[in-house]
């Protein structure tokens, strides 16, 4: 895996990432460290690409368990150490599935996965940070 970073330039700090799947990222700082706030910050880029990765995870495993799940979502919230470096110290995943007749258990099950064996984000960020996670389902007719 690949990636290149760039800085946009001394009016602020910007940044543009390019993937090695040839995708463009735009990232910015806060006006108080000299970003525009045009864009989101690299560390909510590492937040939100763990929910990314967890979020295909508990889909697939529900798929590969014939579950007919219609939608995830996955509300992250964490807490950052006060001192440098300021790393994550609290995360919660809290997921929505949303499908028809999903067993909690499966749910369950498939969040435990991600979690435990296929997310390799959030066993990563599971070295620095409790990692707690919670779930509900929307039943759809």
């Amino acid at each position: 895996m690949e990636c290149k970073v760039s800085w946009n330039g001394p009016s602020g700090m910007s940044f543009l990432a390019q993937t090695g799947s040839g995708h463009l990222v735009n990232m910015d700082g806060a006006p108080e460290g000299g970003g525009h706030n045009l864009a989101p910050r690299p560390m909510e880029m590492v937040l939100l690409g763990t929910g990314g990765c967890t979020a295909y995870d508990v889909v697939l495993i529900l798929k590969k368990g014939r579950e007919d799940v219609r939608g995830c979502e996955c509300t992250l919230k964490a807490e950052r150490a006060d001192t440098e470096p300021k790393v994550f110290t609290k995360i919660n995943f809290h997921f929505t599935v949303t499908g028809k007749n999903l067993k909690p258990a499966s749910v369950e099950r498939a969040i435990k996965l991600s979690h435990e064996k296929y997310c390799s984000a959030s066993i990563m960020l599971g070295k620095t940070a409790e990692i707690t996670h919670s779930f509900e389902i929307v039943d759809v007719a």
